[in-house]
């Protein structure tokens, strides 16, 4: 915790209102999940996502992604963690262990960001599922080459030329072999990313479930 955070009271980043990282009715724009249809994804693995990219919930997600509020690490994977046991494809390991793996992000982004965002998310994301009584488990098993860019503004070929080539698996956080596996993303744009994480880690022995999200755009 920095020393803003010690000497400034919490405030919801979607409202601004005091008390929390996020307050009730904030945190009620991340609802039920819903369908999303992006080609690319359509041979893959299902997509869900909790809200649209959009007024609360867009500006939740760029608080803790780009303005350095990792205080919601917490209320935004506990929505994620409270929606995933309710998906129909969605699926433990043999001994009942979920196991996570978070959309890779470029390391200089990561820097940024004070480490990798979506790893954090997903630690939220076990914890919460943990405290309901289901073990979780973060798998960080993919991770960007040297060379790929910032995706914001890019088509879907863009993105996927991006990624051609920089998208590897990591092997040391890969889960045990054959371990079927959920991903986790903040925002699902054209699906590129997607469905380029979902061959990468299909093609290792490790089947997608699904794909779940905190937005769509």
């Amino acid at each position: 915790m920095g020393v803003l955070e010690l000497l400034l009271p919490a405030s919801c980043a979607g409202c601004g209102a005091p008390g929390a990282a996020c307050c009730p009715q904030c945190v009620a724009m991340f609802g039920r999940p819903e369908r999303v249809a992006r080609g690319p994804t359509a041979r893959t693995a299902p997509v869900y996502a909790l809200a649209r990219y959009r007024d609360v919930a867009r500006r939740l997600v760029l608080h803790y992604k780009e303005r350095g509020r990792r205080d919601l690490a917490g209320p935004l994977g506990g929505v994620l963690a409270a929606a995933l046991p309710h998906l129909p494809e969605a699926q433990p390991d043999a001994d009942g262990v979920w196991w996570l793996v978070p959309a890779p992000s470029r390391r200089v982004a990561s820097r940024v960001r004070g480490g990798p965002h979506l790893r954090r998310l997903a630690g939220a994301c076990a914890a919460g599922l943990a405290g309901s009584g289901r073990p979780a488990a973060v798998a960080p098993a993919l991770r960007l080459g040297a060379g790929a860019r910032d995706a914001v503004g890019l088509s879907r070929e863009q993105r996927a030329a991006n990624l051609a080539g920089r998208l590897r698996l990591d092997p040391r956080g890969v889960p045990p072999p054959g371990t079927p596996v959920i991903l986790l993303d903040d925002v699902i744009t054209t699906g590129a990313t997607a469905a380029a994480c979902t061959h990468t880690l299909t093609a290792a022995g490790f089947p997608v479930r699904l794909i779940l999200t905190l937005t769509a755009a």
